[in-house]
């Protein structure tokens, strides 16, 4: 056991000696004033939102076209869905269409803001275009974007019930602004043999670090131009974000293609150049040359290209900056990484997620006589098989988000406040096993202690458990570095009452604050919690890196949206403070190939999503108000 006590089994009993005054307090009036102010001080520190970038691929959709009419032409609508009861979902656009292609890779991208702790859900639904009457629905699946950063190469994947597989990215957007590029071919090689002429388009790529090796990433695709050795494509809108994460000087790579009705586009050849050097080709003239296997294939020239939106230094924007450029750009450098000591606005929680970091989490649960006989209904640990009491509400919505980051999803249940054998424990093993498995495997480990021989007791000290997750937190952080990965690890205490000893409580945070962890506290019950001020200005202490949070359950306890976020929208912060005070920098993101992600064999059931897809305007015309609440979370 951690805490080095594993009880027997036995029936729980209360020791009335040690009960808690607590248990008499109904009703605090200024409880619920008190700590909005301490919560909302807190959250104004920081901007806790992350902006991700999402792209999805499929994999073997189910041809539904029809008898003697080809192949499906796909696209895939994305839909935001509503975080909280009654909050209507919201489309945030749709692919382009990828003609006669049942493994359709598309390049368009959708940006979502995300904070840890609020749920974040999408819905993708694939539709067949079809150009007179109804596009034909394809499949649908709905992920939750944090799950999604929580997997291996930030990429989950979901089987459809209408067929094929459905791959979903996110990836953190970097940068502002868009390029607008208008580009032509001359005298571009032909490919398609002695009776025709190619059908060119092209793409842009980006060079990504995956593991350590440097590969192309496709991120935009132009329309087809037929039949023309000399096409004049369409202006084209890009993101800088998605192109060059907003280094204009990073390696963009543009390719030829030539299109094929049926089988894979031939290359007609390709150059590598940057942002900066389209913008400089423009006032040049210069064209750039395309090669293929070493060997001259044609030529392309940038009519127009501007960058506008990304702000500079002093307020000047790019587009204003790149107006001074007379001839091409030097040749692109390689993928920005920042210093292993970044500076503000370095690397963020998303970088060390997507480079394999892990959290952990650690559950403490307060036994002490103040929480009441848990025999009689009404008091705190009182289990009724047809609802959950505040104790299991708060263990379902909480590790319910925090294992979306953990692969393995084994966690230590401790319990604090309680004798056994005559002696006051502050830390013991709750159940039979040192790690359970997900969030049942916590619920089941809370039950069993009741049949375990405690009694309940006091007085309320965290120490020994907050001692006893430093020094796992700090142990399994080495074993991570061990094998070239990293961890940090979430201790969250469930109290019914306030610390006995807040000074002592704060002298053992200080001692621990150098440790990969941060400390969430969340009070059940209806307590004077007023005392534990003391944990929100603990991090505004000098030389004192902010690893603690506290909560009271009763303000959020009519929606788990509201608890998760409050409980854990600093984590993020907290989690890169550590890293960047010990200059560790993220690891190098994860290799991720369809062949070796895992896929949930559980076809994914449609989604109650009605849309009407028009020319300028899609819309939600029913369903979306799926929403499930976390309290009653299992997974």
């Amino acid at each position: 056991c951690l805490c080095g006590h594993n009880p027997t089994l036995a029936l729980a009993r209360v020791d009335p000696i040690n009960r808690s005054p607590n248990d008499d307090i109904k009703k605090i009036t200024d409880t619920y004033i008190r700590q909005t102010k301490q919560q909302t001080s807190k959250a104004n520190k920081t901007n806790t939102k992350m902006k991700v970038e999402l792209s999805i691929h499929a994999l073997k959709l189910k041809n539904v076209a029809g008898a003697f009419k080809g192949t499906s032409d796909p696209f895939a609508v994305i839909t935001l869905m509503g975080s909280s009861p009654g909050e209507k979902p919201r489309v945030l656009g749709k692919t382009e269409v990828i003609k006669n292609n049942l493994s359709p890779q598309w390049v368009t991208s959708f940006s979502v803001d995300y904070e840890m702790g609020t749920p974040c859900k999408v819905a993708i639904n694939i539709f067949d275009e079809v150009r007179k009457g109804d596009n034909k629905s394809m499949g649908s699946a709905l992920f939750e974007i944090g799950e999604v950063l929580g997997r291996r190469g930030n990429t989950m994947a979901k089987k459809m019930k209408k067929g094929g597989t459905l791959f979903v990215v996110v990836r953190k957007a970097e940068g502002s602004g868009i390029l607008r590029l208008t580009m032509k071919g001359i005298k571009l090689k032909n490919v398609e043999g002695m009776f025709s002429k190619s059908d060119p388009f092209y793409e842009l790529s980006r060079k990504v670090d995956l593991a350590g090796s440097l590969t192309w990433d496709n991120v935009m695709r132009s329309e087809v131009v037929q039949n023309n050795l000399n096409p004049e494509w369409d202006p084209a809108s890009i993101e800088l974000s998605r192109l060059c994460g907003g280094n204009l000087d990073a390696p963009v790579l543009v390719s030829i293609f030539d299109y094929e009705r049926k089988g894979e586009p031939v290359a007609m050849g390709s150059f590598e150049t940057s942002v900066n050097g389209l913008l400089a080709a423009t006032k040049s003239g210069d064209a750039f040359q395309l090669t293929k296997k070493g060997k001259p294939t044609g030529g392309i020239v940038v009519s127009s290209a501007e960058v506008t939106g990304q702000k500079q230094a002093g307020g000047v924007t790019q587009q204003m900056a790149a107006m001074s450029v007379s001839a091409p750009a030097p040749a692109p450098s390689q993928p920005h990484r920042p210093s292993a000591s970044p500076s503000r606005g370095g690397y963020d929680f998303v970088d060390y997620v997507s480079g394999g970091l892990e959290l952990n989490v650690v559950v403490a649960i307060d036994f002490t006589g103040s929480n009441g006989d848990p025999r009689q209904p009404g008091t705190l640990h009182h289990l009724d098989p047809s609802a959950r009491n505040d104790y299991q509400k708060a263990i379902a919505a909480i590790v319910g988000v925090l294992s979306q980051y953990d692969s393995d999803q084994q966690y230590p249940v401790l319990g604090f406040g309680a004798k056994y054998g005559g002696v006051v424990r502050h830390c013991f093993q709750c159940g039979p096993a040192q790690e359970v498995k997900g969030v049942q495997g916590v619920l089941d480990a809370y039950r069993q202690v009741f049949s375990s021989g405690l009694i309940m007791s006091g007085p309320t000290v965290f120490t020994e458990v907050i001692q006893t997750a430093a020094a796992r937190a700090s142990s399994s952080l080495e074993q991570a570095k061990s094998i070239g990965s990293q961890s940090y690890t979430i201790l969250l205490i469930m109290t019914d009452g306030a610390v006995s000893d807040p000074n002592e409580t704060a002298r053992c945070l200080e001692a621990v604050s150098d440790s990969p962890l941060s400390v969430v506290i969340v009070g059940v019950g209806n307590a004077d919690f007023s005392s534990m001020q003391f944990l929100d200005d603990f991090g505004q202490q000098p030389g004192h890196r902010d690893i603690a949070n506290f909560v009271q359950f009763n303000m959020h306890s009519h929606n788990s949206t509201q608890l998760t976020k409050a409980t854990l929208q600093e984590i993020p912060e907290q989690v890169v403070s550590y890293f960047q005070k010990h200059s560790i920098p993220p690891g190098s993101p994860l290799k991720r190939s369809d062949s070796t992600i895992s896929i949930d064999d559980t076809e994914e059931e449609e989604i109650d999503l009605t849309l009407d897809i028009g020319e300028d305007e899609i819309v939600v015309t029913g369903g979306g108000d799926g929403f499930v609440d976390g309290f009653n979370s299992s997974r």
